[in-house]
């Protein structure tokens, strides 16, 4: 039972509940053990559910495809009824509960998921890393001195350590895809407008999304089968699917077009490592039986990212002001580089927050065209191989903070710009045995595609056995 996660997914588990040949309670409790263990190794969880509180999680737990699995929720874009979204701020930890579940996480509970607690995010997502000033830093299971990414790292830790089977995470700009790299998980980035985000309408001009991070490719396609859909008046819808994405993960791909890149778009060159788990992915691919070549999408990435900040910047600040409800942060409420956004949000004028949305649907269209030539296209997920903590400060300028996060970036914003789906595939490694995701990109609405070349890899090259040390 201690160590149940190691080798059976969440959908595995829950068919042992299904079938009685584990009591749910029995499952709870030692999963609750378990992470409590674990998260004096890795501060990945902000809040443990107890009492009345993990009571209605266990009854308000439906007897969906999940049943009786635990699970936690990032402490972003999700709410749970009963508790503070912290969105990992200090200013935000003592505002009132949610007085209602947010859409997906109704939905999560009646697929059979048991929430036990909430995960340690970056303050407001704004970082590629979780080292909040509130709550601290997460510890990546592979290495001590490494972070997990973020600012989904708090769920990508306790996956990676094998402590639960999945975990929410959100994306804004790889949130889901830069842990999941870093940890040697899959982690799927759905299409804008999969999964609903209400109550909200959206976030960072529908650039945010959200599902996993998950040991198995058919764990995220089942929760994004439980998750998937609209809720009225939703400002955008995504396309539906034949089919179920469970499904999809049980067929073929078939022969597929696949480009790939051995650098970001606009840089000069990328770490030779990467280039050359690249160009390893690519002969698996051909061995797999797919048309694979090197090609670049033509879209401006300099401007694209200039307008991700712009966006991210005026909504730093507007959520800060609508969040607080009239109360002021004092001077140590809120992280330098998020007062720093949020100071420069306030200035930016509607033209020109305007010029960057048009920015994103022009990418969009032109990520669109590529797509049309193209089914996939391939590059590593992160631009550097390792994230050691403290590498990307939010105590510092926005200059320094900005030179740390492009590389973590460089292959991932741009999906949420253009409203793309794209996944994290664990294929590579470097020589000290660390975790390489591989960057899958697909257009818009193709999450299927995705998630049928995931699985045909995940049964050519299995890494649920490559786990961290101890």
């Amino acid at each position: 039972m201690e160590d149940l996660f190691a080798t059976h997914d969440a959908l595995a588990v829950a068919e042992l509940v299904r079938g009685r040949q584990i009591g749910a309670r029995e499952l709870l409790h030692a999963t609750l053990a378990r992470l409590r263990e674990t998260n004096g190794r890795l501060n990945a969880i902000t809040d443990f559910y107890a009492g009345e509180l993990l009571e209605r999680s266990v009854v308000a737990a439906g007897d969906g495809p999940f049943q009786g699995i635990p699970f936690v929720v990032k402490q972003l874009m999700a709410d749970c009824a009963g508790t503070p979204t912290t969105v990992g701020s200090r200013f935000f930890a003592r505002e009132p509960v949610a007085a209602n579940d947010s859409a997906a996480v109704a939905r999560m509970r009646r697929a059979g998921l048991v929430i036990v607690g909430r995960s340690n995010t970056s303050e407001f997502g704004l970082a590629p890393t979780t080292e909040p000033a509130f709550g601290g830093a997460t510890v990546n299971p592979w290495r001590a001195d490494l972070s997990p990414g973020g600012s989904s790292g708090g769920s990508a830790a306790v996956v990676a350590a094998r402590a639960l089977p999945m975990a929410h995470a959100t994306d804004g700009g790889g949130s889901i895809r830069i842990p999941a790299s870093l940890c040697g998980l899959f982690g799927l980035k759905p299409s804008r407008g999969r999964i609903s985000l209400a109550p909200i309408g959206e976030t960072l001009a529908g650039a945010g999304a959200q599902l996993c991070v998950s040991i198995s490719v058919r764990d995220s396609a089942a929760l994004l089968d439980a998750l998937a859909g609209g809720e009225a008046g939703d400002p955008y819808r995504a396309p539906e699917t034949e089919g179920s994405f469970l499904d999809a993960t049980k067929r073929g791909p078939g022969k597929l077009r696949i480009a790939f890149l051995r650098k970001p778009v606009g840089w000069e060159a990328m770490d030779p490592a990467l280039v050359a788990a690249v160009e390893c992915t690519a002969k698996r691919l051909e061995a797999l039986g797919h048309q694979v070549e090197e090609a670049t999408p033509a879209y401006d990435a300099a401007a694209a990212g200039e307008a991700f900040g712009t966006v991210m910047c005026a909504n730093t600040f507007t959520n800060i002001q609508v969040r607080a409800n009239g109360r002021v942060p004092g001077p140590g409420d809120l992280e330098p580089v998020t007062r720093l956004y949020a100071e420069k949000g306030r200035g930016i004028s509607a033209h020109d927050y305007i010029r960057a949305v048009q920015m994103f649907h022009r990418t969009g269209r032109q990520l669109g065209a590529f797509f049309e030539r193209f089914d996939i296209l391939l590059s590593p997920t992160i631009a550097r191989t390792s994230l050691p903590l403290g590498s990307v400060r939010m105590d510092g300028s926005l200059e320094r903070y900005e030179e740390e996060l492009a590389p973590m970036v460089a292959f991932t914003s741009v999906c949420n710009a253009a409203g793309v789906p794209a996944m994290s595939v664990p294929l590579e490694w470097t020589e000290d045995g660390l975790p390489i995701g591989m960057h899958f990109v697909a257009g818009y609405g193709a999450e299927a595609t995705l998630l049928s070349l995931a699985a045909q890899l995940e049964g050519a090259h299995p890494w649920c056995d490559r786990r961290p040390p101890g």
